[in-house]
């Protein structure tokens, strides 16, 4: 039996026609023999069936929303190909960029995952190979990047973010699009899926580098990212659920006895956060 090379897996929830677009230009992007997999997590099942359909894709559907990490699981789990990517449903991928990824796979065999270089769209590069923070940057640009864009903790951060142009090691890879070693992945369990949606990434990320794997920046690949296309009308739960994940990550960073009063800290800074990005929601 012939196992494909990848297994792409999207998690969609009530998608629109961005969904088209990432299984059309999918079908560009590698010259591989690929199992597209949508993992249903919403409620509106037309446009979900209508691109299976057509583009031969396997849909699951769990029955409720699982959340980001848990769905990618799931839509990983069954497959044996050798390499799985994670992939939000409003992505466009450019022409021959998972094969470009794949051929980096080759170059370096400790690599756990591999990402692309993620374009916003309107063509800037979004910083998608990070380092991991430091206690004071991590905190200081989690609680004061939205009400206070140009604070010092901020800016450190951004300094230290990986270079954009060059093929590396990185500390983290933006979930917006991760090629990862299935090896890797049965190894750690995938995605940790307490985090209903954000962080599952940097999280991923960090295990990752622990393990013994190397989370590696493929610049060569190229996708464009239309963030937040199925979420933009609605937004207050996302911040919401984005402050969650955020508060879990720090309070397990920062998890010894010593350090509870950090973690008290944390948690109002976020929740205070949350409350007041919210409220133009509302």
């Amino acid at each position: 039996m012939n196992i494909p090379a990848v297994r792409v897996v999207t998690v969609a929830f009530n998608p629109g026609e961005e969904l088209e677009t990432f299984a059309t230009s999918l079908a560009g992007a590698t010259s591989r023999e690929v199992t597209l997999v949508v993992v249903d997590n919403g409620t509106r099942t037309d446009v979900v069936d209508d691109v299976a359909r057509r583009h031969g894709a396997q849909v699951l559907r769990p029955g409720t929303n699982l959340g980001y990490g848990a769905a990618a699981n799931l839509g990983a789990r069954e497959g044996e190909e050798p390499w799985v990517v994670v992939a939000n449903p409003d992505i466009r991928w450019e022409p021959g960029s998972l094969d470009a990824l794949l051929d980096a796979a080759a170059r370096h065999p400790r690599a756990g995952s591999l990402g692309p270089q993620v374009l916003n769209t309107d063509g800037t590069v979004y910083p998608s190979a990070r380092a991991i923070p430091s206690l004071t940057e991590g905190i200081g640009h989690a609680l004061f990047v939205r009400v206070w864009p140009g604070n010092p903790w901020t800016r450190r951060y951004h300094r230290r973010q990986e270079q954009q142009e060059v093929e590396h090691a990185a500390g983290w890879l933006s979930g917006a699009c991760l090629l990862l070693r299935r090896e890797a992945m049965r190894e750690l369990g995938g995605f940790d899926e307490s985090y209903f949606m954000f962080f599952e990434d940097t999280d991923l990320g960090d295990r990752l580098g622990q393990a013994g794997w190397e989370n590696v920046y493929v610049p060569a690949a190229r996708v464009v990212h239309d963030q937040g296309a199925s979420w933009r009308e609605r937004p207050a739960p996302m911040i919401r659920a984005h402050h969650r994940s955020a508060e879990l990550y720090l309070h397990r960073r920062y998890a010894a006895w010593y350090q509870l009063p950090l973690r008290v800290a944390i948690s109002l800074g976020l929740r205070a956060r949350a409350w007041l990005e919210t409220r133009p929601a509302r």
